[in-house]
């Protein structure tokens, strides 16, 4: 979280115990200003404010389980003044037990309920002042935090062009596509049509794909697809690509080229680490409302490394851009889960549906 997205949470504290603060230095003007009277004893009297103060944490945190400043107003309203007046009430009931068990007055019940009414509005007003102050700094709060990650979205698409473009269309993949067409001319011309076209898709959808778009899933199943066939053309036997797609996920929404840095990482690291041939296994389901996609490859994996390196096989550029691209499009909806297990190294990308969906 960035320092100013820190500043309006830190706000609403300052506010929250300011606020109290100043509540109970007026209302203790108010009741002890003949001549500080013991009335009740000024220490009591500050010990009950300190139980309403007290009271707004369990009254925070159930306005943060309802979501209630993001409902229609009405029910916002309706929602924070039931809360207030039952937060009073319960504040009111430690008052009076704290008068009968602290003060000793066996009259103290008695007398407070001859004026339940004064007393649960004494209470109720500063709960719904809190109310109203929470509710508009969380309002405030979250419209520019959405105003900030939108204009990080907007810098990191511009920002990141020049970088997708390296996973879009790679010199060294064109250059050994251009290879293999070439060969195959001669060959099989059939087979150079075919790799041609295979190619010409992959483009396509590159080209006119958008670092902020989402795009059915798939659609970007059907590039990756592309991509496999002219890298099959390439590696023929030394590469064996498998699918395990639930038709149900197919029309969930992904940012585009998404996936392929993935499948591009697995066969580049799985070709160097692993044994012939190469198994590439691409899986997606929908689980729990979510979308599970895994990229599975025979092989290890190579952890980042500076390029200058020496023994660099991987700076972890890709699969950086991923995650930066997730928490953007997808903040606190989405999980990358990296593991090595039976001799494959899984990357495993959750996103959560939209609630409602």
């Amino acid at each position: 979280m960035n320092r100013k997205l820190r500043n309006w949470r830190s706000l609403f504290w300052v506010f929250h115990v300011a606020g109290w603060l100043a509540l109970t230095g007026a209302m203790a003007f108010f009741y002890y200003t003949d001549e500080w009277k013991n009335d009740p004893p000024l220490i009591y009297f500050l010990y009950i404010y300190m139980v309403g103060f007290l009271f707004c944490f369990p009254l925070r945190f159930f306005y943060k389980k309802t979501g209630f400043h993001q409902r229609p107003w009405r029910t916002s309203i309706l929602i924070g003044a039931v809360a207030s007046f039952v937060v009073a009430n319960l504040w009111l009931v430690v008052e009076v037990l704290s008068s009968i068990f602290i003060m000793r007055e066996s009259e103290g019940l008695q007398n407070i309920w001859k004026l339940y009414v004064a007393a649960i509005l004494s209470k109720v007003v500063p709960l719904l002042g809190w109310t109203s102050l929470y509710f508009g700094i969380k309002t405030w709060g979250e419209w520019k935090e959405q105003g900030e990650r939108a204009r990080t979205a907007n810098a990191l698409a511009q920002g990141a062009q020049l970088q997708m473009l390296r996973y879009q269309i790679n010199p060294h993949f064109l250059f050994n596509a251009m290879n293999s067409i070439r060969a195959l001319v001669d060959e099989n011309e059939d087979k150079a049509r075919e790799m041609i076209t295979e190619l010409s898709e992959f483009l396509r959808y590159s080209l006119i794909s958008k670092d902020y778009a989402d795009v059915p899933l798939r659609e970007e199943l059907e590039a990756i697809q592309y991509y496999f066939a002219i890298q099959k053309r390439r590696y023929e036997d030394k590469l064996d690509v498998r699918y395990d797609i639930q038709p149900q996920a197919a029309e969930f929404p992904v940012l585009s080229f998404l996936i392929h840095p993935l499948v591009e990482n697995a066969i580049k690291y799985g070709m160097r680490t692993g044994p012939m041939p190469l198994i590439v296994h691409l899986a997606a389901r929908l689980q729990d409302h979510s979308l599970v996609i895994e990229v599975r490859n025979t092989g290890k994996w190579v952890e980042p490394s500076p390029p200058e390196s020496p023994d660099s096989l991987g700076t972890g550029t890709g699969l950086d851009n991923v995650r930066r691209r997730l928490e953007n499009a997808f903040p606190d909806r989405h999980r990358i889960a990296i593991f090595e297990k039976d001799g494959s190294v899984h990357v495993q990308l959750t996103i959560q549906g939209q609630e409602g969906g």
